[in-house]
């Protein structure tokens, strides 16, 4: 029996990784390319050829489809030939705060796109730059990674476009933005997932790539991360352990409340819906070496918690589950004991990722049942622990942590 192969690329924050499943779900190695080999679009047709010339010859020729993730807002202005006319400009690229006064003028109070780094905002930056009169199309990272692959321009899917302004509930672009004058570059938006036409004959030609392999819209890199959690029932929800704190809880219901950034994902008929705050892996950097995390987290005793009330931060200012510009750090008293202060600080966090479910919930999604863990936080087995404790559920490490194995499950798609 031939052996068919589905290929995930994940263009993150910290890089680029590839992985390739079969239809038995099982892995290749992670090809992986640096993030200084990326930082400009220019580069990112030869990331794609240099994966496609690590891949194995057997997986190549067995491709069925390819899906590529792309971080959240990242966003690039393209001529008729999808030539980009400007550098990317990327997810945290706040250039949309000057005309966020103007945004209000007709959207919505409290929709999720009046932030400085939303992507309809980094629009409306561009329409007021003189270049905007030679531009035909304004795409993603994820689109401009797709037409990279399959030459057409212009299509997006619904977990890119969400920070555009598209309607994920009703599956259209709402009245508010159809009629702006720079309407006519919005992308065609599709189901992440979805069939958009074969990979380019040259690139199946060069690579000795199945010329029957189909490329599919893509995603966002966060959205992959969860895909590959694995998660797919209701009240199951995915921390992510970086180095912010971010929640997603898997829900019946859409959950959009600005006042805390809470906003929803359309995951096909369901919802995942979450927030970030500023907490998290950032803050034991900044107090302890690796070595050390590795060393003094060994020694806490998850069964005796301090109950210091601490909330972590290294700055003022938070946003879920409390948002408040103005909010102070809480990491007093601080023992002079490090093993006490670490787990102080450990199980702070753990009471922000509580209250954070716990505010979901309140808002309407699904009660909290099980809780899969992802990024660097995931090894810390005493912090899974007090974690469990804290949320009184089941904690687990996420089987697959890998974005890029979201992508490729996204590309796999129902195909046996």
């Amino acid at each position: 029996m031939v052996e068919n192969f589905y290929l995930g690329f994940d263009f993150g924050t910290s890089g680029v990784r590839a992985i390739a499943l079969d239809q038995n779900y099982q892995c290749s190695d992670i090809i992986k390319v640096p993030c200084q080999n990326y930082d400009h679009f220019s580069q990112w047709q030869e990331i794609f050829e240099e994966v496609f010339s690590q891949l194995p010859l057997n997986i190549k020729q067995n491709l069925r489809a390819i899906a590529v993730s792309g971080t959240s807002s990242t966003v690039l202005l393209c001529d008729e030939k999808g030539k980009p006319l400007t550098n990317p400009l990327w997810y945290k690229d706040s250039r949309g705060k000057s005309i966020l006064p103007q945004l209000q003028e007709f959207v919505p109070e409290n929709h999720l796109t009046l932030s400085a780094t939303s992507s309809l905002a980094k629009l409306y930056w561009c329409y007021q730059q003189p270049i905007f009169s030679q531009a035909h199309y304004f795409l993603h990272q994820a689109d401009y990674l797709g037409f990279l692959l399959h030459g057409k321009l212009g299509i997006s899917d619904y977990h890119n476009a969400l920070k555009l302004g598209y309607d994920v509930e009703k599956l259209t672009y709402p009245s508010w933005l159809k009629n702006k004058p720079f309407s006519h570059l919005l992308p065609t938006v599709k189901a992440p997932g979805e069939i958009v036409v074969p990979i380019m004959e040259n690139l199946s030609k060069k690579f000795n790539i199945n010329p029957q392999c189909v490329i599919k819209t893509g995603t966002t890199d966060s959205i992959a991360a969860f895909l590959a959690s694995g998660v797919k029932t209701t009240g199951q929800g995915v921390t992510s352990l970086g180095s912010t704190l971010v929640l997603k809880l898997l829900s019946d219901t859409k959950i959009d409340d600005n006042r805390y950034g809470i906003y929803s994902h359309r995951l096909g008929n369901l919802w995942l819906t979450g927030g970030a705050s500023n907490t998290g892996g950032a803050v034991l950097k900044h107090f302890f070496s690796s070595d050390d995390l590795i060393q003094l987290s060994q020694k806490i005793d998850p069964n005796t918690l301090l109950n210091y009330q601490y909330y972590p931060l290294i700055n003022k200012g938070d946003r879920f589950p409390i948002n408040n510009p103005e909010l102070s750090p809480k990491l007093e008293p601080k023992p002079d004991n490090p093993l006490l202060f670490l787990q102080g600080i450990l199980e702070g966090i753990a009471d922000i990722e509580q209250q954070g479910y716990q505010l979901l919930q309140q808002l309407g999604a699904n009660p909290l049942t099980k809780v899969y863990t992802a990024g660097g936080g995931a090894i810390n087995e005493p912090w899974r622990q007090i974690r469990e404790l804290k949320l009184n559920v089941p904690v687990a490490k996420s089987p697959h942590t890998e974005a890029c194995y979201g992508v490729a499950l996204l590309a796999k798609g129902n195909d046996e």
